[in-house]
């Protein structure tokens, strides 16, 4: 949520950050009008209090000197009706006014490439060098099944399509991969581990940004309004939430693997084949809480802290810098990381790494005090640290060998029980 005094004092920047964010809910000329008529009526308010307490002085010496203040007390009544009437008027317009503010996105940082889609990313970085086969490479849905480690087939017919059923040894890689993930990230770059729950409520969901823009992408149980997690993002930012910190508690640094479950509402007929695109995955989450004045300089430690991830792997990767229009509607600058897989020939993204600056905090007020005693709120980041099953995508297709087995790289085979290849049983 921005600060409206931002929206007060910078309308036209704000209305660009709109355009170029491609958003079409947001109206930053109501607000302003509502806010014009929120501040009217508190004055006004405010005057009548002053009033209504000078008329009950003027009651009270009435009294004190045995004159008739029937009159005076039913005028002090009806100022008091008048008050209530105003402060019911306000609550409502508050409430207007903070559903308009929750629609409004983050003003890109001035360092963002303004642009319409994918197409307009800045790629800035590109690590590894392309693996080449002596033999076609595969795509991963032919490689697992034949070496009978995944079974699209019987996950539908579980849950539908969109679901993975991963069976024995590719099992066991998924686990591999976040366990290694965890350990690398809490080991050596200094997170925290957190095991959250995997529901969350309305208010968690507001408090980072996903609701109300994105709830058609969300699993939503009526019953209890509550929701199936799309990121451990939700959970873990949302730990602080309605508190103040002290300087001295940051930088705060939390990873947490959970299951993620998004309808992927809008994606219909893309990369249906596989399990590159599926309503539940699993993720391991980094997320930050920092002052402002860190926030881009973690960012960037944040963004290596993923990378590092696909560079003990072996896998190829770029890191694009997001344009406007594809970041996310609550992120003020993203950088995606994107690995190579070589049996589909392409790309495919497996983290993204935001700073939201103050978006977020405002949202779930969380704020710190720092060595002045002054309140203010934090900065959030998060990223993928990173996402499945596309990193098992890019490992079973950038280790697949001429026979159809998997070679397993040298840092995941102790989290592999020793296994050191993935063959067909004979």
């Amino acid at each position: 949520m921005l600060d409206i005094n931002v929206i007060r004092n910078y309308p036209d920047k704000v209305k660009q950050a709109i355009i170029n964010k491609h958003e079409t809910s947001a109206n930053i000329d109501l607000i302003l009008e509502l806010d014009t008529q929120h501040r009217s009526m508190i004055f006004a308010c405010e005057q009548l209090k002053s009033k209504r307490n000078e008329k009950s002085k003027e009651v009270n010496a009435l009294k004190k000197s045995g004159k008739d203040a029937t009159a005076l007390i039913e005028e002090t009544r009806n100022i008091g009706d008048e008050i209530k009437s105003i402060e019911e008027n306000l609550h409502g317009m508050d409430a207007q006014i903070k559903d308009l503010l929750l629609r409004i996105p983050n003003i890109p940082a001035d360092d963002v490439p303004v642009g319409k889609d994918a197409n307009d990313n800045a790629i800035v970085k590109s690590w590894g060098e392309r693996k080449s086969f002596d033999f076609p490479p595969l795509p991963h849905w032919e490689l697992g099944t034949n070496l009978n480690i995944l079974d699209m087939e019987r996950s539908s017919k579980i849950t539908g399509s969109g679901f993975i059923l991963l069976k024995g040894l590719g099992a066991r890689l998924e686990r591999a991969l976040f366990s290694l993930m965890l350990d690398v990230h809490t080991r050596d770059h200094g997170y925290t581990e957190l095991f959250t729950p995997f529901l969350v409520n309305r208010t968690s969901m507001t408090g980072t940004g996903q609701l109300p823009k994105l709830e058609d992408d969300m699993y939503h149980i009526p019953s209890d309004d509550l929701f199936l997690v799309p990121t451990a993002e939700v959970p873990v930012t949302n730990i602080h939430r309605d508190e103040i910190l002290s300087f001295k508690d940051l930088p705060l640094y939390y990873t947490a693997y959970t299951p993620c479950f998004r309808r992927e509402a809008g994606s219909y007929g893309k990369d249906t084949r596989g399990i590159i695109r599926v309503h539940q995955f699993n993720k391991v989450e980094l997320v930050k809480l920092v002052r402002p004045e860190t926030s881009y300089q973690e960012l960037e430690m944040l963004l290596g802290n993923a990378e590092k991830i696909l560079q003990i792997l072996g896998l190829e990767y770029r890191v694009a810098k997001l344009c406007t229009g594809d970041m996310s509607f609550a992120a003020a600058k993203c950088y995606d990381i994107d690995v190579w897989a070589p049996g589909l020939n392409k790309f495919l993204e497996v983290s993204s790494c935001s700073n939201f600056e103050d978006f977020q905090a405002r949202r779930i007020n969380v704020r710190y005090r720092g060595e002045d005693n002054k309140l203010r709120f934090v900065h959030t980041l998060n990223g993928s640290g990173l996402a499945l099953p596309r990193t098992v995508i890019a490992v079973l297709e950038t280790y697949q060998q001429k026979d159809g087995s998997i070679a397993i790289p040298d840092v995941l085979q102790p989290y592999m029980g020793g296994v050191k290849v993935i063959a067909k049983k004979a």
